[in-house]
Order: structure tokens, then C-alpha cells, then sequence
């Protein structure tokens, strides 16, 4: 992580917290979870703002909306609207709401996205294929992801930058590790395949995990037929393709494990989109640059003529206003510099300038971060 762009993390509240997979993404890509709620009512909400939460992150459950369950819209679906309550309410900077991908046209979101609308965020919506973002499994979640005072789809550049055309496989992902090459995964009716290859990504994990049944019929698209070595995948097994990490401790009985891994969000997709809201952040956001400090070092440490230093600083100004700097310049801030629609209306040559502009600026902030670990 980059200290001097996130010294100071984004605090995170997340709500409807299940077994943590949207809250260790996050925490994956650098933020700072401070609460986390499963069950709450009136006095839980003024616990969420005392913590003054910068970011509020959820998956209101998704059991009447999924392919799993009746798709009607009542009892817990009633949660996304209580959610965006919250949200309207406490006015987080940012918000992440998660959920199985119907329910984007379902009556419910469209009054939580009023709500949000009315409260003045602008709104990234997004389905996403866990398999395209480095998930070795077809798992499509619907992200509704908030930004206070900003357009709608202001993230969406990103995400049709970074999401992969290429479909993550179980070899893929975890190499010589596993001691199968193919696996039983229960279908909903024999019209489906039950039989799946490591070289392919593995279907949605669902709240329950069947064995091979003895009345198995087969079915045309199976990769192989059935045999004595293909079985179903094992609870640990399905928590790792949900990209758990292995230490992690499950609780409850058997059953209430394989409940919890088929609704959680996989760790690496929580991550993959809060890369997308951190790189925002990073365009978006800026402490306050000394540029004076930035002239100083280019005159005591480069060998640049009086005028080649002002005009760097003046072409960083430049590249910080067309993309707004935050501490140290990374890899990201460069990407984001040159998706940007500004950036690319200059000539080739100011481009290069303002690149090599920042490239000293991160030059001179780790000079700066070496003295400040230094003492000096």
C-alpha cells in the first residue's frame, strides 16, 4: 500500500456483514474497517455515526431477489430500502451496495436509487462476472456504488479498463494444488450438468453443498462421465473458490458454513471493486500538494536550469489539476492521468511533460518518506 497517498485510510462501516468477504476486500485493498453489522436497529444507527464512517459498504440479503429463492420482492428485500435509509441519513462520502444481479430491475432498488439519487450521490451500476475479476468462479453480483456530488457512472472508464475478457479457471487460480481434475456440482434439475473441469471456472457456490447422488443420470455437456473419482467439492474446498483465505475460521455447524460461504461476497471481487473506488479516490481527492517544498528539492538535487525547475512545477500543477494528486504518484495515478479525457486532448509532448513532472514528484516524495522513516 502506498503510505503517503493512504496514511490516512477511509474509515468503512459495513452493514449486513454476514462472514466478512465485502469487509476483507476492502481491507485487502488498503482501507480501514472500523464496525461491522449484521443485525441492528435505532440505537445500532447512532452507533454507525459516532463512527463517523467515510465509506459505508453492504449486501442487504438477497434471498427474494436471487435465481435461489420465489424472485418476489417482500420480507428481507425490505432491507435494501432500509439501507438506503442509512445512507441518506449519515451521508457517507462514499457507498458500496451489493447484491445478486436481478436485482437491479427489481421495484425495491429502484426506491433505495431514488432515495440515494434525492440524498445527492452519483451512481456507478454495474453487473459483474466474479470470473472476469480474477475469481475462478461465474458469479454475477450487481454493485451500486455511490459517490457524493459526482455524475453517474463515474467509475464506469475504470471498470471497462480493468475487467478482464479472460475467464478465471480453478487450474488458473490455484495451480498444482488441487488433487482433481474434475468435480460434482448438485444441479437444480437434470435438465442442468452436475460434472465441471478444473479448466473452467466453477458454477455459482450455492448455500448447499449435495453429494454425488446414486440416481445421477448424466447429461450431454458433462466433461467427462461419472466415475468413482468425482465428487463434490468439500466445505473448505468451496470457501477457497469463494477466495477465502485457508485460515480463515469458519463457526457453526456444517450446514450453517455451507449457508454462509453460498452467500458471501468472494474476497477478491470485494477487492477488485474497491481497487475501482480507491483509484476514484486517488483522481478525486488531494491533500493539500507543497509545491514550494517541490521546488526546493528540485533545485538542491537536479541538475535543471532555473527555468526547467519552474516549469516542472508548473506542469506538475497541471497534471494535478487535470488529475488530482494524493500523496505519492503510483502506477494507478498514472493510469488515471492518462484515461483521463483532458489528458488525452493535449499534444504527445505536454503529455510527456506533465508525465515526467510527476515522475519527479514521486521521486521527491520518496525522498521525503525515507527522511520522515529516517527522523531526519
Amino acid at each position: 500500500m502506498d503510505r503517503g497517498r493512504w496514511k490516512t485510510m477511509k474509515k468503512i462501516v459495513d452493514l449486513f456483514a454476514g462472514c466478512g468477504g465485502l469487509s476483507m476486500g476492502f481491507q485487502d485493498a488498503g482501507f480501514n474497517i472500523v464496525g461491522a453489522f449484521e443485525f441492528w436497529d435505532e440505537k445500532s444507527v447512532e452507533k454507525i455515526r459516532l463512527l463517523k464512517p467515510e465509506i459505508i459498504i453492504g449486501g442487504p440479503p438477497c434471498q427474494d431477489f436471487s435465481h435461489a429463492g420465489k424472485r418476489i420482492e417482500a420480507g428481507r428485500a425490505s432491507l435494501t430500502g432500509a439501507y438506503a435509509q442509512i445512507i441518506s441519513e449519515i451521508r457517507p462520502r462514499y457507498f458500496v451496495m451489493e447484491n445478486v444481479d436481478r436485482a437491479q430491475k427489481s421495484n425495491t432498488y429502484a426506491f433505495a436509487r431514488d432515495i440515494f439519487v434525492k440524498a445527492g450521490y452519483g451512481l456507478t451500476e454495474i453487473i459483474l462476472d466474479a470470473s472476469h475479476c480474477g475469481v475462478p468462479q461465474k458469479r454475477k453480483r450487481f454493485f451500486c456504488i455511490g459517490s457524493l456530488g459526482q455524475k453517474d457512472g463515474f467509475l464506469l472508464e475504470y471498470f471497462n479498463n480493468q475487467v478482464s475478457k479472460h475467464e478465471t479457471t480453478l487450474r488458473e487460480y490455484f495451480g498444482d494444488a488441487l488433487d482433481f481434475e474434475y468435480y460434482y456440482r448438485h444441479p437444480r434439475n437434470y435438465n442442468r450438468r452436475g460434472i465441471f473441469s478444473i479448466d473452467e471456472p466453477a458454477p455459482t457456490m450455492r448455500g448447499v453443498n449435495r453429494p454425488v447422488p446414486q440416481g445421477y443420470p448424466g447429461h450431454p455437456n458433462d466433461p467427462c462421465p461419472l466415475n468413482e473419482n468425482i465428487r463434490a467439492l468439500t466445505t473448505l474446498e468451496r470457501a477457497l473458490i469463494q477466495t477465502f483465505p485457508p485460515s480463515y475460521k469458519w463457526q457453526g455447524s456444517k450446514t450453517d458454513k455451507e449457508q454462509m460461504i453460498g452467500n458471501a461476497v468472494p474476497v477478491k471481487l470485494a477487492e477488485f471493486v474497491a481497487n475501482a473506488l480507491k483509484y476514484h479516490i486517488n483522481c478525486c481527492e488531494t491533500e493539500d500538494i507543497d509545491f514550494s517544498q517541490f521546488a526546493v528539492w528540485l533545485h538542491a538535487t537536479q541538475t535543471l536550469s532555473e527555468r526547467t525547475q519552474k516549469d516542472t512545477v508548473s506542469r506538475l500543477k497541471r497534471a494535478n489539476h487535470i488529475c488530482k494528486l494524493n500523496g505519492k504518484p503510483d502506477a494507478l495515478y498514472i493510469f488515471s492521468l492518462e484515461q483521463n479525457e483532458n489528458f488525452k486532448k493535449l499534444t504527445p509532448a505536454v503529455r510527456s511533460q506533465l508525465k515526467r513532472a510527476v515522475a519527479f514528484y514521486t521521486a521527491f516524495s520518496n525522498a521525503s518518506f525515507v527522511n520522515l522513516e529516517a527522523g531526519v
